[in-house]
Parts: C-alpha cells; structure tokens; sequence
C-alpha cells in the first residue's frame, strides 16, 4: 500500500461496455476493477486488451457474433459482466512489495487490485507503480538486458481487425508500425479504446457491423509522434523518460532502424534481479 493508488475508481457490472469505455478514457486508465454497487466487493475486472479482444480480436468477440449479430450498436450496450474477467488475482494489504511484484510476473499482469477481508477493493497497485521506484536512479542495469529483440510489428496499411487480433493473441498492449525496419509509429490498446470513447467509431458505420469500423487501416489510428531510446541506456533513465512522457513502452533503435522494445512489464523482471 506504500506505492499503490489508493483512490481507486470502479464501475458497477452493470454498467455498458459503452461506460465502461468512456470511464477508461476519461480517467486515461487501461484497467478498470468491477465491484458491486452496494458493497464495493470486487467482482471482476476489465483491461483495455479484454475491450479490444470483445471488438474483434480474440473469443470475447465470439459474443458480439453470436448474441448481437455483430451490431456494434447492440454490442457496446451489452453489460460489463458479458466481458469482465470474473476470476480476479488480487492482493491484501498486508502483502509485501515482493509480493506484488512476483504475482505480476507470475500472472503476466499489469496491474493487481488490493482488497481486504471483506473483498472490497481498497487500492491498486500497477507496472507503473513499481518503474517510479527505479525511475531517474543509477542501476547499472541496461535497456539491452532486458528488451524484446525480437518485435512483433506492423505495417501501416493493416487493418484495425488485424492488428487488434495479433495483439489480443499475444497478449501485447502495443504494436510498432514499420516498413523495412524503419519505425513509422506505434498503435496501443489506449488508442483503439480512445477511438471507441471518442464517438469516432460510430461515424464508420454503414451496416452497422462491427466490421464497417475495424475495417480501417491502422495508419489512421496510430501514434506517429513516438519516443524511443537507444540500447545503451540506464533503464533508470529509461523508467524516468516513460514516466515524464506518459507512454509504457519505448522502441529501441540502432542506426535509425528498430532493434527491439522495452516496455512497462520488462521493468518489473528488472527490479526481480
């Protein structure tokens, strides 16, 4: 509880996935705890990756074929429960820093809720969290240690369906966009979910499937503007460029090409050495 957000805001799983959606976006957050609006228990959770997956990436988007005929319209007034992650990991307050650190890389998980006895969440805990221990000081340990060399990207003409699939499959927050290993941008879950909550999406519309706006290449969509860091960095410098410019990942170049990416999680296993 020394680091986590104790203010932590939820949503009821009744709530529309619409809701849900703009809530997000509105607090710029990339998971949302669900609790009862009675008790404050927590009964589930939702994460920018499980709202991607419901509109076209991965078995939640089964749902919205199946049960509303994939009518977007239809689909995002479903209720929270439909898509929520019900079988939450989560930590008490008495848990030490070590604790959290080791269930989010157990669980591959970005963010644990705190709960107390009674199950009702009284703090969060998050990637975040743990980088601004590190961030700005002297580790002596390097970005080339621990970023992922070998980079899932792509090109600037996939579409939105696509790319949402390949990131819900592998579990990825962020795609590089490149053409012959020059970074062109990055699109991430937040912006695909910002494109929900900002009404945008719905102006795509000519059916009404789903389709009509996930159709679009991810050049509309994706960051241009995008931070990067070269392999022979302190990841403490590194921890402290992600925080200032508010982004969870950081390519890697190397004479001007992409040679890998570290991100959020690759702090945690860091910190674990």
């Amino acid at each position: 509880m020394m680091i986590a957000s104790k203010d932590v805001v939820t949503v009821p799983p009744t709530m529309t996935i619409m809701g849900v959606v703009k809530t997000m976006v509105t607090y710029g957050f990339r998971r949302m705890p669900v609790a009862d609006a009675g008790t404050n228990r927590l009964v589930g959770i939702i994460t920018s990756v499980d709202l991607i997956d419901f509109f076209g990436g991965g078995e939640r988007y089964n749902l919205v074929v199946n049960k509303y005929g994939g009518n977007l319209l239809a689909a995002i007034n479903a209720e929270a429960r439909e898509i929520m992650e019900s079988d939450v990991v989560t930590l008490t307050e008495d848990k030490s820093l070590k604790d959290a650190l080791n269930a989010m890389i157990k669980h591959n998980t970005g963010g644990l809720p705190i709960v107390d006895y009674k199950s009702q969440i009284t703090g969060i805990i998050s990637e975040r969290d743990f980088m601004g221990l590190i961030a700005g000081k002297k580790t002596g340990k390097f970005v080339n240690e621990y970023m992922s060399e070998r980079v899932v990207t792509a090109n600037p003409n996939m579409s939105l369906n696509e790319a949402t699939k390949i990131m819900v499959s592998n579990v990825f927050r962020r795609l590089p966009v490149v053409v012959d290993s020059v970074l062109l941008g990055i699109i991430n879950a937040t912006d695909i979910v910002k494109f929900l909550g900002s009404g945008e999406v719905f102006s795509k519309l000519i059916t009404g499937h789903v389709n009509d706006a996930f159709g679009l290449p991810i050049k509309t969509l994706m960051s241009s503007d995008v931070i990067t860091i070269e392999s022979d960095v302190d990841i403490g410098n590194a921890a402290e460029i992600m925080m200032k410019k508010d982004v969870g990942s950081l390519p890697v170049l190397q004479d001007g090409k992409l040679a890998g990416i570290i991100t959020e999680s690759d702090f945690l296993r860091a910190l674990a050495d």
